[in-house]
C-alpha cells in the first residue's frame, strides 16, 4: 500500500509542508514515486513518521531524530537519557524563574520550602539507607495516614508523585493499618 504526501500527513496529522521538510532534511524521503512523478510512501516510511513523532513528543531535536533512526553512533538509550538531563536542568531554570518572578510579586510565601530537593525515589533512597525494609516503609505510611491523612497527601504532593499513585498509596496505607500488628515498646519505654 502507498500513501500520497498528503494523505500520509492526514494519516498522522501532520501537515503536507512538515513532510516536505522532512524530505528537505533527509529525515524522511518517499520511498517512491507516481508516474505522475508524486511522492509515494510505503508501510517503512509510514513506521519512521511514526518513530519520528514519538521521538518529537520527547522533544528530541529533528537532526538527533535523523541520526538516530540513520544509525548514529548514540544508541536510542543514551540520546534519551540525555534529554531527560535537558530536561531536569530546564525544570529547574523554570523553577529558579517561578521563585524570581513570585518575590517579585511580593509573594515569597508561595515559594516552597527550601532544602533538600526530595522527590519520591530520593526519599525512598535514603529510607533504604536508614535500614527501613518494604515492610518499615509500609507501616510508616499507615501510621501516617492514621495519625494524619491531611498531612500524608501534602507530604506525598511535595515529593511530585502522580495523583493516582498518591490515591493508591493511601488507600493501601488505610488498607494496611486495619491489619498491622501492635508495634511493641522498646525497652525502657515509660509507661503513661
Amino acid at each position: 500500500m502507498g500513501w500520497t504526501i498528503g494523505r500520509l500527513a492526514k494519516r498522522h496529522g501532520l501537515s503536507r509542508s512538515t513532510l516536505l521538510h522532512y524530505d528537505a532534511i533527509g529525515l524522511l524521503r518517499a520511498s517512491g514515486r507516481s508516474g505522475g512523478d508524486y511522492r509515494v510512501y510505503d508501510a517503512a516510511d509510514d513506521e519512521r513518521l511514526a518513530a519520528i513523532r514519538r521521538y518529537r513528543r520527547a522533544g528530541l531535536p529533528l537532526a538527533a531524530i535523523r541520526d538516530l533512526l540513520d544509525g548514529g553512533t548514540d544508541s536510542p538509550a543514551a540520546i534519551l537519557d540525555r534529554r531527560i538531563k535537558d530536561l531536569d536542568a530546564e525544570i529547574d531554570e523554570l523553577r529558579r524563574q517561578r521563585a524570581f518572578a513570585l518575590k517579585l510579586l511580593g509573594r515569597a510565601d508561595e515559594l516552597p520550602p527550601a532544602g533538600i530537593p526530595l522527590d519520591k525515589k530520593r526519599w525512598t533512597e535514603l529510607l533504604r539507607a536508614s535500614g527501613f525494609s518494604e515492610d518499615d516503609m509500609t507501616r510508616w505510611h499507615a501510621a501516617f495516614e492514621r495519625s494524619d491523612p491531611a498531612g500524608h497527601q501534602r507530604f506525598l504532593e511535595f515529593l511530585r508523585i502522580p495523583a493516582e499513585e498518591i490515591a493508591a498509596i493511601r488507600a493501601f496505607s488505610s488498607a494496611r493499618e486495619e491489619t498491622l500488628p501492635t508495634v511493641p515498646e522498646a525497652p525502657g519505654t515509660p509507661r503513661s
